[in-house]
């Protein structure tokens, strides 16, 4: 029986270290999650904030577009009044 003690304390003085390890390295990977997510977050509103941009130039050549079309109109307009 005292025998069988010292082998459990035994173990357990093993698996101390071991299981100490093991949450040091849950930890550094929950860090790493949350790292790894900040990072996508950041990544996301980069690609909108592109996407934005092409937006954005989209609209003012349909915009200059619209113009031109706008003028033109005008300009045949005034020509069949003439």
């Amino acid at each position: 029986m005292e025998e069988e003690k010292i082998n459990l304390r035994l173990d357990i003085d093993v698996q101390k270290p071991k299981a100490e390890k093991i949450r040091k390295r849950k930890n550094k990977a929950e860090e790493d999650l949350d790292s790894l997510k900040t990072d996508y977050k950041k990544l996301c509103i980069s690609m909108r904030t592109v996407g934005l941009g092409k937006t954005s130039e989209q609209f003012q050549e349909v915009q200059a577009r619209n113009e031109a079309l706008e003028k033109s109109l005008l300009e045949n307009r005034k020509e069949k009044v003439n």
